[in-house]
């Protein structure tokens, strides 16, 4: 059984807008680490959205281990699925800590007080994510890559199946976009997480990915592997612009360089 599904989901913000995002399919492993790609427009964070229950599609359903998202109740969904959103930033001046231990707000009782697990589980997931010392730093007082860390840490603590973030590395330097993927990956990997990741660098997306979903025009144009998705031809019909693809003969790792046009 897939861990995801999406079946004929279409969604359209407003028929002045004119975008709509036309009969998806999709069938998404378990432990997997999926990137989103498309160019602007595409409706990569619509169907993220979609996705993580924000929105609600007009048309199809969403399954999660074979359960609708409409049998879900809030509380119980947030522990099954966490969202990063690009806008995480607090205007607040909660501390790094306060901010991981939102996450685990679907498991508090009624008194709404942590316990001794919920401290544990935050302060293991900012180990994980290599920012622990930054506990008691206010969230706006450290970088956008450590603050960015931090918001996948809170995501960490809901103890989800699935992870969705949206463009995790917006406004981050090189040096923290590595970093954060990296991140992801590991977690994937070592804490049986699966991930779903918009991405404007095909690089890190054919890196770090199992398979990649590549939109255009609110429409599904394939479903693949790095391999079958990063061709020359691809590159071209969707974002209009001439590459050149290397693959490496040690790692099998992909490499696009865009061309001047």
């Amino acid at each position: 059984m897939s861990l995801l599904e999406l079946n004929n989901i279409s969604f359209a913000y407003s028929k002045v807008n004119g975008f709509n995002l036309s009969e998806i399919n999709l069938k998404i492993e378990d432990g997997n680490f999926v990137s989103i790609i498309g160019p602007n427009g595409s409706g990569k964070s619509t169907l993220l959205k979609l996705i993580s229950n924000y929105l609600q599609p007009e048309s199809g359903y969403i399954k999660l281990n074979g359960k609708n998202y409409k049998k879900f109740g809030r509380r119980e969904f947030a522990r099954e699925v966490a969202f990063v959103s690009q806008n995480s930033f607090s205007i607040f001046p909660f501390s790094v800590y306060e901010i991981v231990m939102m996450g685990r707000n679907p498991y508090l009782g009624f008194s709404g007080f942590e316990n001794k697990s919920d401290r544990k589980k935050v302060l293991d997931a900012l180990e994980k994510v290599g920012i622990l010392h930054l506990k008691n730093k206010g969230i706006n007082e450290i970088s956008g890559g450590e603050a960015q860390r931090a918001f996948i840490a809170r995501a960490l603590v809901q103890e989800p199946k699935l992870i969705l973030l949206d463009e995790p590395n917006a406004h981050l330097d090189i040096k923290h976009q590595i970093a954060v993927f990296g991140i992801l990956k590991n977690l994937q990997i070592n804490e049986d997480v699966t991930v779903i990741t918009v991405s404007h660098d095909l690089n890190l997306a054919a890196s770090y990915s199992d398979k990649v979903i590549l939109l255009k025009s609110g429409n599904l144009l394939m479903f693949d592997s790095t391999e079958n998705i990063f061709t020359k031809e691809n590159i071209k019909d969707v974002f209009e612009v001439e590459s050149e693809i290397t693959k490496s003969n040690v790692s099998n790792e992909i490499s696009i360089k865009i061309l001047p046009s």
